[in-house]
Parts: structure tokens; C-alpha cells; sequence
């Protein structure tokens, strides 16, 4: 069984005890949507004023919607493209603290109001990007992005070794 623990208040904290989840439910398991999809749950039941936590996955130069949690969301997102289509063709994560002044935003959720977006990548490819929305603006800092990135990274090691990620 599994819980989710209250926030401590302490950010880096709470990242870390995060990060130790995501490595315990992914650990010996090869299965890309599984894992993508308990790590949106975890992320989506964990973060403070988060209203839509999940990921994209790459397809034929495209994302297209994977495992989420929150409002049905845009299903697919060209490349270069709004805040997950710039991720993913640069390569950059994506912190953006008002997404209404970003060129070309694309608005899934009219109560987004900021969002941070982490490329993905599996043996140097990207396969597609997590993306976080908040209602709130200016929801995410740098502490946010470190922690989300070594989040990312435990998924990236625990896909490297799935035959799906491919």
C-alpha cells in the first residue's frame, strides 16, 4: 500500500522524500506507462497548487498526451509549440512563471497560470517531457526545477532499462 506524505513545509524536504518514492515505485519495473503513471499521481497528489501534473510522449515528431492527472488535456502538441513543444525541440526545461505572456502558449486549462515543463530523455534521446501546471502564477523556482529534475532522472535510469522506452 501506498500513502502520500503531508508537506513538511521544508521544499527540499519534501523533494527528497519525493524523489525516494519515485525510486521505490519504480524500481524493478520495466513498464514505461506504469511508471509514468504513478509518478504523475505522485507528483499531482504531492506538489502544492498543482492542477494538472503528467506527461507527453514523442511520436512521429509530435507529443502526444501519456500518463496525467487533472483535467483532460490537449492531446496533441506539435514540436516547438507551446510550452511542452519548446521543451521538447530544444531540449531545455521550461520554467515559466506566466503562461499568458509566453508566445504561443497553449491553453489546455484556463485556470493554468504558470508551468514548468522537463524534457525527458532515455539513452540521449528524448522521449517526451513532464509538465506541471499551477493556478497560481509564478508557482515555480529554482528549487522546484533541481528537485524536478533529479525526479526526472530516476525515471530516465528506471527507463533506460525498458524495453517500451525505445
Amino acid at each position: 500500500m501506498f500513502h502520500v506524505e503531508k508537506q513538511s513545509g521544508d521544499p527540499s524536504k519534501d523533494y527528497q522524500l519525493l524523489i525516494k518514492q519515485v525510486e521505490a515505485i519504480t524500481d524493478g519495473e520495466p513498464d514505461l506507462i506504469a511508471n509514468l503513471a504513478n509518478a504523475a499521481a505522485l507528483l499531482y497528489h504531492s506538489l502544492p497548487e498543482v492542477n494538472w501534473a503528467g506527461f507527453y510522449l514523442a511520436k512521429g515528431g509530435e507529443l502526444v498526451l501519456g500518463p496525467f492527472n487533472g483535467l483532460p488535456a490537449c492531446v496533441r502538441i506539435p514540436s516547438g509549440k507551446g510550452v511542452c513543444g519548446t521543451a521538447f525541440a530544444t531540449g531545455d526545461v521550461q520554467r515559466i512563471a506566466d503562461v499568458h505572456a509566453f508566445p504561443g502558449h497553449i491553453a489546455c486549462d484556463a485556470a493554468s497560470q504558470s508551468e514548468i515543463v522537463i524534457p525527458l530523455k532515455v539513452n540521449g534521446q528524448i522521449i517526451g517531457v513532464l509538465d506541471i501546471d499551477s493556478p497560481v502564477k509564478d508557482r515555480f523556482n529554482e528549487v522546484d526545477e533541481t528537485y524536478l529534475v533529479q525526479f526526472t532522472e530516476v525515471l530516465q535510469n528506471a527507463l533506460s532499462a525498458s524495453t517500451d522506452a525505445s
